[in-house]
């Protein structure tokens, strides 16, 4: 268990490799092995299943329920709103409890949320249900993550966050081709249905395959107050801080075009759901091959700093160029360059999130949940911000999208280059297996 400094605030001891406490989850999993990646990867594809398959339906839905635009983004806004919230929570509690109940009593309020709004009758009550869906679904996201730092480390955490990109990125080409699809057959509450038989597939596949991975020895003690105080040892880490934040700004650019795309593809270029749904799903693949490239060539090979900076740079330029189309500097240029703009900077999201994920997470071997709550909780907050904002002057134009963008991006390296400072090597998280957080050093000090 972690020692606790003067005012209970969790240290980590910065060991070597993973604790040893995890040595029985890993002979479990190791015999399970493909099907415990397999749920670990559904786990992390919850947010994608949850907003992608909807996008189809978001023009539906602003018919249907007679509602503007910028009020139906809300919907998605509400359900990132409540994944990053029910982050912070979730996280804690899988460190005090271990991470399968936790994780089992999410997935099953995610059930009743994603049913319920399959009947709502306003888009306020869907917006609060969304909410509630989005709580509950952080779950998964969450304690995925913590999963993979429980049973592994240093670069094979790395490699391990790129294959669950390979299994989750799956989710976001399929997700809007079944949501197309089911809107040929019904309308935008028939998305609801699937997602609900999706959920409860889930559930059971994690309480009859996923074993417990967090020993009882390995457990954090206290409750909200010791909690808190681990977050503000977490936070006091510049590192740790740094690749938490530019991991979210990056992944804001993304969220960007998720809320906008289906207003840009089908609303100013006149693309059915069907098309947008096969252009989403060429982006998605990029961002699968991108992050295959990642786990399979780099990694091991380049240090994961240097393909971090490499997406962030791809996904800077992506987005000034989308601009520059957007705003009408090269005139009306048509569908087929922005889907390539947006290509570019959906596949860069597969150097850049595994790797701000891994080199975050092997700096917090002491509370891998409160950790990846807070990578988890950081990234969802900033994509609700970016959402409303894509809308806001209406849908006839690109240019909110990419301005939100770029503006994202530009955060993103601002935070990796003040903040992780790669280029002193005293920073990068991939030099060593795991780092000690800045608390460690002052209260050592301090107990001598």
């Amino acid at each position: 268990m972690p020692k606790r400094g003067k005012q209970g605030t969790a240290v980590p001891t910065a060991p070597s490799t993973t604790p040893a406490v995890t040595a029985a989850a890993r002979r479990r999993t190791a015999r399970t092995g493909l099907l415990v990646t397999l749920v670990l990867g559904g786990l992390t594809a919850m947010p994608p299943l949850s907003m992608d398959m909807y996008l189809p339906a978001l023009p539906e839905v602003t018919r249907s329920l007679s509602a503007p635009a910028a009020t139906v983004q809300l919907t998605l806004t509400a359900c990132l709103a409540g994944m990053a919230l029910g982050q912070l929570v979730v996280g804690p509690m899988s460190d005090k409890w271990g991470r399968r109940r936790p994780l089992l009593a999410g997935l099953l309020i995610y059930i009743l949320a994603t049913a319920i709004c399959a009947f709502a009758p306003t888009v306020e009550l869907l917006i609060g249900f969304r909410l509630l869906q989005g709580l509950a679904g952080s779950a998964g996201i969450v304690i995925a993550r913590a999963v993979v730092r429980d049973l592994y480390d240093g670069m094979e955490m790395a490699r391990f966050f790129s294959t669950l990109m390979l299994i989750s990125g799956v989710a976001p080409i399929i997700a809007p081709l079944i949501g197309g699809q089911v809107l040929r057959v019904t309308d935008w509450r028939g998305v609801f249905y699937v997602l609900t038989g999706i959920g409860i597939a889930l559930t059971v596949l994690v309480w009859r395959k996923l074993p417990e991975t967090l020993a009882p020895e390995a457990r954090q003690d206290g409750g909200v107050g010791a909690a808190l105080r681990t977050m503000r040892g977490l936070l006091s880490d510049r590192v740790f801080t740094g690749y938490t934040l530019a991991g979210g700004f990056a992944f804001a650019a993304l969220f960007a075009y998720i809320s906008a795309s289906p207003f840009v593809i089908q609303e100013i270029y006149g693309a059915s759901p069907q098309t947008f749904s096969l252009l989403f799903g060429i982006n998605s693949v990029g961002l699968i091959v991108a992050g295959q490239i990642n786990g399979k060539v780099l990694v091991g090979r380049v240090s994961l700093d240097k393909v971090l900076g490499a997406g962030l740079a791809v996904t800077t330029l992506a987005a000034t160029a989308l601009l520059l189309m957007a705003s009408g500097v090269f005139g009306d240029v048509g569908l087929v360059p922005m889907a390539t703009g947006l290509f570019f900077l959906m596949s860069a999201m597969g150097l850049t999130l595994p790797n701000t994920n891994a080199l975050a997470l092997m700096r917090t071997p002491h509370a891998a949940g409160s950790a990846s709550a807070l990578i988890g909780s950081s990234s969802f907050l900033v994509g609700a911000i970016a959402s409303p904002l894509v809308g806001i002057a209406g849908e006839g134009t690109a240019v909110p999208m990419a301005v939100v963008q770029l503006t994202s991006a530009l955060v993103a390296v601002g935070c990796f280059v003040g903040l992780c400072r790669p280029w002193s090597g005293k920073a990068s998280a991939s030099a060593t297996a795991t780092a000690k957080v800045t608390t460690d050093t002052e209260t050592e000090g301090a107990e001598r």
